[in-house]
């Protein structure tokens, strides 16, 4: 029999039916009894010498395979604040991988760089040789050198459904993409290998159980990343468990969506790994003005975007996908898209009927408080609260389209909150950190770390307390990710997931999370993740 006890514990369960415990006991993965005082005998015994124990966290949107890879394969461009470092930068990376067909980025700001700065003549001082394709942090932007426009045949391509390829004043392509062209130029240049995947995904999950996460909900699975974790799965090597999301797209009627997310959720059933989640994408970024709005852009540009599937269109889709009872997982930006995905999941809960779907609206970066209420009991509020803070250059250009005026609606999770509907928080990585403390430190705050010199808070009042962050990494989280059912508390029956930390985060200044470190990660009571101090 393997038991493990960790020991000398102040944990937290996150279970309301018996929220505290000295000790946990885990017998073949699963919590086998919780309690006080003096712990039972077990051939593992893990000493928390005091320190607080919580639930593994999940990360309920994430791209862990897709950031794995970048880990793995990319060069790193988010502290890029300049044309040279960028070029220095690329080169430095290109000869250290002088191997892979293709150089691979990402991470470059829109508020550095952008369509009038960034081309393929800028990347071609990098990389000349070999195609080069980079994202920008969003990774609704890319860039092309030269080699690679040429490779994917991009001059000829013509724009497909929220997709665009930008171009100068003599129609040639720049180098620069927008939105869905993304992955079908991709598609024309070098492949990674099999290897290279396995690679980003253990270098992913490395790094997420670093943080304390034992479950995630990858936020678009396609098949050949399902065939990734379907054989990590298979074979045992999967270190948390994971949830995708399939993609719904604008050529989609609501037959062939239900047809084909039907085939890719029977092909992977799980438990570890499984398919629950129709995605969509309904409006893009600030950062190529593709986001969605009400009101036209308040920046000297104006104009607006569209939502990316019409109402009716909405309106069919996630009624039959619905009825088929996939959760439905929507990108919204805009509060044009957050009304359209919104009035989207009242017609299917009209049509069907409620059940327990978990429909999830992700970043909800702009909302107009006329549907705050309306996401109560239709969906649950997955947020990201690390972008909900003054954060120049990079904050400016969206709060200069969205105008002065209606910054007291962005990022407004307290009035989500308040208002009733359910969260749950989540990172969006690699987009963002994965660090689950620092966007916790930023909920709480609103403002980025002391040690990074912050500007006033965003919108304080806003603010989230540290109780409903916990809340939405353990149990909000593993109820999006459908798996509530066995994780997301520490309770009898519940899988061994939990994770010992350095300091109290109940107990500290909430400008001291982000400084928190997981010691230890377990994950079906085995570890994951093991910090040195824990040695």
């Amino acid at each position: 029999m393997d038991d493990t006890v960790v020991f000398n514990a102040r944990i937290r369960t996150m279970d309301p039916t018996r929220p505290r415990a000295d000790w946990v006991l885990i017998r073949n993965g699963s919590i086998a009894a919780l309690g006080t005082g003096a712990p039972p005998e077990a051939e593992e015994r893990i000493d928390a010498g005091g320190r607080l124990v919580l639930p593994g966290f999940q990360d309920a949107h994430i791209h862990l395979l897709s950031g794995g890879i970048d880990l793995a394969t990319a060069a790193y461009l988010y502290d890029v604040g300049s044309e040279a470092e960028l070029i220095a930068t690329l080169r430095t990376h290109a000869a250290a991988k002088s191997g892979m067909a293709m150089v691979l980025g990402s991470g470059w700001q829109a508020g550095v760089f952008g369509d009038h700065n960034l081309t393929a003549k800028v990347l071609d001082q990098a990389v000349s040789d070999r195609p080069v394709l980079i994202y920008d942090s969003s990774f609704h932007n890319a860039c092309l050198n030269s080699c690679a426009l040429q490779m994917a045949g991009v001059q000829d391509m013509a724009d497909p459904p929220n997709g665009h390829v930008v171009r100068d004043a003599q129609g040639r392509a720049t180098g620069m993409l927008h939105e869905e062209v993304i992955p079908l130029v991709a598609n024309r240049l070098p492949q990674l290998t099999e290897e290279d995947w396995d690679e980003g995904l253990r270098a992913g999950q490395a790094h997420a159980n670093r943080h304390g996460i034992t479950g995630v909900l990858d936020a678009r699975v396609n098949a050949l990343e399902a065939r990734v974790y379907g054989r990590a799965a298979a074979n045992g090597h999967l270190t948390l468990r994971v949830a995708g999301t399939a993609l719904v797209t604008e050529a989609d009627t609501p037959e062939t969506a239900v047809a084909r997310l039907s085939a890719f959720r029977a092909a992977h059933p799980g438990p570890d790994f499984h398919v629950h989640s129709a995605k969509f994408f309904m409006d893009g970024v600030y950062e190529n003005r593709t986001a969605a709005n009400l009101h036209p852009y308040a920046d000297a540009m104006g104009g607006n975007a569209p939502c990316m599937f019409g109402a009716d269109q909405t309106k069919a889709l996630m009624i039959a996908l619905d009825a088929a009872r996939f959760a439905i997982h929507v990108h919204v930006i805009g509060d044009a898209a957050a009304r359209r995905a919104i009035e989207g999941l009242e017609a299917a809960r009209a049509a069907n009927g409620p059940w327990p779907s978990q429909h999830q609206l992700a970043h909800l970066q702009l909302v107009d408080p006329a549907d705050f209420q309306r996401l109560r009991g239709l969906a649950t509020a997955n947020i990201q609260p690390l972008w909900a803070r003054f954060e120049p250059p990079y904050s400016d250009p969206s709060l200069a389209m969205i105008g002065e005026g209606r910054w007291p609606d962005v990022y407004a999770f307290r009035n989500m909150l308040d208002a009733g509907a359910d969260w749950c928080l989540s990172s969006d990585w690699a987009v963002s950190t994965l660090n689950p403390f620092e966007i916790i430190e930023t909920a709480m705050t609103r403002q980025k770390r002391q040690d990074d010199d912050p500007l006033d808070p965003f919108f304080a009042d806003q603010a989230l307390t540290i109780e409903e962050c916990v809340q939405g990494y353990t149990v909000n989280a593993a109820r999006a990710c459908w798996r509530d059912h066995c994780t997301g508390m520490l309770r009898p029956g519940f899988s061994g997931d939990l994770i010992i930390l350095d300091q109290d985060i109940f107990a500290i200044p909430a400008d001291e999370v982000s400084k928190t470190r997981v010691l230890l990660t377990l994950f079906k009571g085995q570890p994951v993740w093991r910090d040195p101090e824990m040695a």
